[in-house]
């Protein structure tokens, strides 16, 4: 409409525009009119109260929601500490159960050192009781060839030295000396 009236002026014509009206009312009396009606049917209908009532149940409904949360975030703060000891209390426990086994390997430790030195002591003792036995063995064995060498290298001596002379000589220096 705009691009009309200019084109108007453009030509030199006087250009004359009126805008259109019903019962004497111009077009934004018209809506004046209308809002001026739908505020009365709005007041008249308690749609203010409506959506304040609404409102107000939502910001409760928030409310309610927000001191839940609140209880709960609350209740998960107790949980996480009380978790956070119970953490504490364990690595406590494992230190003390590492340290306890810890202590056990230690003597486990010292008490088979103590084991093995006194089987090595045993062991050793009966090794030298065994040496022992093998050596008075040997020199018993040894006595018994001496003795059975003497005894073989005496019958050949008296049998070669001894005759008969030998013989009266022993018997009468035996009963000489009765």
């Amino acid at each position: 409409m705009a691009d009309t009236l200019l084109l108007l002026a453009a030509a030199g014509e006087a250009a004359s525009y009126s805008e259109p009206t019903a019962l004497g009312l111009a077009a934004y009396k018209w809506v004046s009119v209308a809002m001026l009606v739908l505020f009365g049917i709005f007041v008249w209908k308690k749609v203010p109260g409506l959506v304040t009532g609404g409102l107000d149940k939502k910001i409760a409904e928030i409310r309610d929601q927000l001191a839940e949360a609140k209880s709960l975030r609350e209740e998960a703060e107790k949980l996480r500490n009380e978790y956070a000891a119970k953490i504490a209390n364990a690595e406590k426990d494992a230190e003390a159960m590492v340290e306890g086994a810890q202590r056990e390997a230690d003597a486990i430790l010292e008490k088979a050192e103590a084991d093995s030195k006194a089987m090595v002591a045993r062991r050793k003792r009966m090794a030298e009781d065994k040496i022992a036995a093998a050596e008075r063995e040997a020199v018993e064995d040894v006595r018994d060839s001496a003795v059975a060498a003497a005894t073989a290298a005496s019958r050949k001596l008296i049998a070669e030295r001894h005759d008969a002379n030998a013989d009266s000589r022993l018997a009468d220096e035996v009963i000489s000396s009765i």
